[in-house]
């Protein structure tokens, strides 16, 4: 019987440099798409600042969900997240954050998406400069009470003024913002139209009725208003944007109450 004593070789050595190698690659390939990252949220800021004619200090967040890299190759991103402070919106401004699916950047459509959606969120001084101009209402009396906005407006009775309070349940419709009474404060009392109506008469109904401010015309056509919603001291509204807003010239112009 014989024994071999012929050494073994050692592969440990080899397979630790592949490792190494490995590792190396791998880190070389999240710094490359690092750097990518920050290439495309800096085009994505600049143009954001540009078509919103922002300053150009604006503060703009974007986030790209999922390595960029492939995405750059494959020509689409899939989720595009862009979030910005105080962007002027008619008269007012609003903290506004959008989010963009699957967004092709080259090709004979760049810009086209599959689907976009915003949220924009004001606050009660915000909320006061885009209702200027509500008939019967004084703006500066107007404030946010989850669930309803709130304001109020006088009655005249037999030389009296009174002072009403006024409920008001958001909504949106056909590109607006609608505000509809849905309770009345009247000194300690809380009512309802029907009792409001019982006890001023006809000098009730004009405050009975809904109010409406047009967003619309305010925004692209291309972006429709889909809800609205009081958050604690926020008034936070939803939109729905058009896949085809950046390639439709159409869908850019402003758009209008119906």
């Amino acid at each position: 019987m014989t024994t071999d004593t012929s050494p073994r070789r050692r592969r440990w050595p080899w397979a630790v440099a592949l490792l190494v190698v490995i590792g190396l690659l791998v880190a070389a390939w999240f710094i490359a798409d690092s750097l990518a990252r920050g290439l495309v949220t800096t085009a994505v800021r600049t143009a954001v600042i540009q078509k919103l004619h922002l300053p150009a200090d604006q503060p703009v967040d974007v986030d790209i969900e999922g390595m960029v890299i492939p995405q750059l190759i494959g020509g689409t991103f899939h989720d595009v997240r862009v979030a910005s402070d105080d962007v002027p919106i008619g008269d007012t401004a609003a903290d506004v954050a959008v989010q963009l699916k699957d967004v092709e950047y080259r090709g004979a459509t760049p810009g086209k998406m599959s689907a976009g959606n915003a949220t924009v969120t004001l606050t009660e001084a915000q909320l006061r400069s885009l209702a200027t101009g509500i008939h019967g209402i004084d703006p500066s009396s107007i404030g946010l009470k989850e669930p309803d906005v709130t304001a109020s407006t006088r009655l005249s009775l037999f030389g009296a003024s009174i002072e009403v309070g006024i409920g008001l349940k958001p909504s949106a419709k056909s590109g607006a913002l609608v505000l509809t009474p849905a309770s009345f404060t009247v000194g300690s009392a809380t009512l309802n139209a029907s009792d409001l109506a019982g006890r001023f008469g006809s000098l009730a109904d004009p405050i009975t009725q809904p109010r409406s401010i047009c967003i619309a015309d305010k925004i692209p056509a291309g972006v429709t208003l889909t809800g609205v919603r009081v958050s604690g001291a926020t008034l936070v509204a939803d939109f729905a944007i058009d896949g085809d807003l950046a390639v439709d010239a159409a869908l850019q112009q402003k758009g209008s109450c119906s």
